[in-house]
């Protein structure tokens, strides 16, 4: 059975015992963990270690914090995923998978196709959601550092934050493809991917403006939650950690 992997908040320091509440509390009591139990722990910035169950409640549960370990599953690749925020579960796959892809970044905007609620205590709401799916996703595929989750905004307020290089668009008709982009340098690559029937022309003119370049990923129409993921897994196999 493979050994659990919890994320802890904080500093970890060997021979502590440390009490999870919430969501990790609650994760031992799915997983139906019990003293004694084998399990890693990691804080978000790159440090896990060994650990053990103490204790297990109702409501809270008790480790012990063994010896640091020595692994790592950063892609070598620098990625940001601006991604126009998509309705229910399509937005949560999105997260999910870009985390397992070995995104560094999200950025989730509102675009003039986006079709949810933009109230913000409602958005407030989702990107507390979705900080829960990156935890998730770490725990899951082995990483140790969490990637950074924006608070949504519009995308009209995304164009001073982006780099001067390495910025690429998605565009289904008349962008080119993946393969003929030259490999990018420091800071790596950011990807802007539209929601439900993508960007608009004047989003699409403003990305141009801004230094991105329009791509495609071959002569199929990918759903949004495909989309992005799909360019992801193409960057890490031409210039990250996948074969």
């Amino acid at each position: 059975m493979r050994v659990p992997r919890i994320h802890v908040s904080g500093p970890l320091e060997t021979g502590a015992d440390i009490t999870l509440e919430g969501a990790a509390a609650n994760h031992l009591r799915v997983l139906r963990l019990r003293t004694g139990h084998p399990l890693i722990v990691f804080d978000g910035a790159g440090v896990s270690h060994h650990a053990e169950v103490v204790a297990v409640a109702k409501r809270r549960a008790a480790v012990r914090v063994g010896a640091v370990l020595d692994e790592a599953a950063e892609s070598p690749l620098v990625t940001t995923l601006v991604q126009g925020i998509s309705k229910g579960d399509r937005m949560d796959w999105t997260i999910q998978k870009a985390v397992e892809l070995g995104v560094h970044r999200i950025v989730p905007v509102i675009t003039a196709r986006s079709v949810v609620n933009t109230e913000p205590a409602r958005l407030q709401r989702k990107h507390a959601h979705w900080q829960g799916v990156v935890v998730s996703a770490c725990e899951q595929c082995g990483r140790n550092v969490l990637p950074t989750l924006e608070v949504p905004r519009p995308l009209a307020q995304q164009w001073p934050h982006v780099p001067e290089t390495g910025c690429l668009f998605l565009e289904p008709e008349g962008g080119e493809r993946l393969s003929t982009v030259p490999a990018p340098g420091a800071p790596g690559c950011t990807l802007l991917v539209g929601p439900e029937g993508g960007l608009n022309d004047n989003e699409a003119a403003a990305a141009r403006e801004h230094g991105f370049r329009p791509i495609s990923l071959g002569p199929r129409v990918l759903r949004t939650e495909t989309a992005g993921v799909t360019a992801l897994a193409a960057l890490q196999v031409l210039w990250g950690d996948l074969a």
